[in-house]
């Protein structure tokens, strides 16, 4: 664990995080070492993280060596898409049982599993994840990775990032190291070219990729690698010949892009492709980076010319919906490059925000949140369960956009909601992806259900009796009338007796 700790003590202290930044000189030194909380890994643990960020390179193994459970747990976390191979989607995993935790046959069963691998599927790489059974037991995986990559002739990626080392960001963190440690750099790629980028912290959910990629190929400009959206082993690994690279999520893979803009002179920028401006500018700067780097200028132009043509392609089609969701107020539970991306989408045709969660942002996205909104008080670090159905139910917010962890309180409050983290279904980046994230806004808002459900229902209804008794002019008759009724049925009952 010496190692391990070294290389978390590098990560917290990252000159490129806002929150080391924030500190004076000791403290810098000391890292974030604050202890860990119990349950606050409840939203991931750091193998969880490794996992999230390294899964979707599509064509390698990734062997989970622990016990089934944690490979249960972790498998196809979220909903990214590949655009061809699928091994990516099969599970490996070393199944440790008490007996070879006692008999100590972890390191034996790890090797056993990298050969049938190497034999069944013969892939370009198989990457190994520490979890927290395997680090407690001591297995040297580094050492194992080393041994089965000399013996089988292909690269066997050391993940050491068990899930008692912290939480999923610290995660995110360590398989970055792990790229630039045992990928990044070790492939020399004979096509490199003046346009050719990376993006980092891309995830391709639903397919987002794919609605960017077409974008910067009639540019063209060449994606050498995005992480890990969409990803193939060799691209990662070619990833330093790249001339620029946009970061889309940089609480999770700063470190990354940081350190390979120190090691191969690769300059960098924090971006989103969520709404139109947001993509239009993200075009720009892309461009303008490639120049400095040597591109010839008259990609400027061309750019501006693609995005001038996108811009009106999707102003015409959002026109359709600008009506109906004009004023409407949204509440954003999320947090990230999403917090303020998000954001100023949403404005752009007319909505309103009365709050943003701003618990995974930077500073640099908490300032972008301000400049926007021109108000702080919308902004909140987290939300209590019971704080967000009191605001909802209190009709402060027309819909939530959210993650699923928080879905049923907005059904509980009877208020529309949207998914827009990893779990969604639609893709929301670029031009396409603004005009579709508008269309399901707009339908969960003006769907006929949230007319029903905030009926209230039969037997919560008190009927008026008033309304259901005669009227006082006909008393007499009625009265008349049901004593004649009871007359006539003692008579009937009369003569049955007699009868019997």
């Amino acid at each position: 664990m010496t190692s391990l700790s070294a290389k978390i003590q590098d990560v917290f202290d990252e000159p490129a995080c806002d929150k080391n930044r924030g500190k004076d000189a000791k403290a810098r030194k000391e890292g974030c070492a604050r202890p860990l909380t119990p349950g606050a890994a409840a939203g991931g643990c750091a193998f969880d993280g490794a996992k999230i960020v390294l899964q979707p390179i599509t064509d390698v193994a990734h062997l989970v060596h622990a016990p089934l459970a944690c490979e249960g747990n972790s498998w196809d976390n979220r909903g990214a898409a590949s655009s061809g191979p699928t091994l990516w989607r099969t599970s490996f995993t070393t199944d440790l049982t008490e007996l070879d935790v006692v008999m100590g046959q972890g390191e034996r069963k790890l090797f056993k599993a990298i050969r049938e691998i190497k034999e069944t599927y013969a892939p370009p790489a198989v990457f190994v994840y520490s979890t927290c059974v395997t680090a407690l037991i001591g297995d040297d995986i580094e050492a194992v990775c080393k041994r089965a990559a000399e013996k089988f002739g292909l690269a066997v990626v050391p993940i050491n990032a068990p899930g008692l080392a912290g939480s999923k960001n610290l995660g995110n963190k360590l398989a970055a190291e792990a790229l630039l440690d045992h990928v990044i750099g070790t492939v020399e790629p004979d096509d490199a070219g003046p346009y050719d980028i990376n993006i980092l912290g891309e995830f391709n959910l639903s397919g987002e990729f794919w609605l960017i990629k077409p974008l910067l190929d009639r540019l063209g400009i060449r994606v050498r690698a995005c992480i890990p959206g969409d990803a193939r082993y060799l691209d990662v690994a070619s990833a330093h010949r790249a001339r620029a690279a946009m970061v889309v999520c940089s609480t999770a893979l700063i470190n990354l892009a940081r350190k390979m803009e120190q090691r191969w002179d690769i300059p960098f920028f924090e971006g989103s492709f969520y709404g139109i401006s947001d993509t239009s500018e993200a075009l720009r700067k892309i461009a303008e980076l490639l120049v400095r780097k040597g591109a010839d200028r008259e990609i400027l132009d061309r750019t501006e010319t693609l995005i001038a043509e996108q811009e009106a392609i999707a102003w015409e089609k959002l026109e359709a919906y600008r009506r109906g969701l004009q004023g409407k107020r949204v509440l954003l539970n999320t947090g990230g490059v999403k917090s303020w991306s998000v954001v100023h989408a949403l404005m752009e045709i007319g909505m309103e925000i009365v709050g943003t969660s701003v618990k995974k942002s930077t500073v640099e996205d908490k300032e972008r949140i301000k400049q926007i909104l021109k108000d702080d008080n919308h902004m909140f670090e987290q939300m209590a369960a019971r704080d967000l159905y009191a605001m909802l139910s209190e009709g402060k917010a027309d819909i939530m956009l959210s993650g699923g962890r928080t879905q049923f309180v907005a059904l509980k409050a009877k208020t529309p909601w949207l998914d827009i983290n990893q779990e969604r279904q639609h893709p929301y980046a670029g031009y396409d992806g603004m005009v579709e994230l508008v269309r399901q806004i707009d339908l969960a808002i003006h769907n006929p259900i949230w007319c029903q459900v905030r009926e209230r229902a039969p037997w919560e209804c008190k009927p008026d009796v008033k309304d259901e008794l005669p009227s006082t002019k006909n008393d007499t008759a009625t009265m008349r009338a049901v004593q004649e009724f009871a007359g006539a049925t003692r008579a009937i009952s009369a003569g049955v007796e007699e009868i019997r």
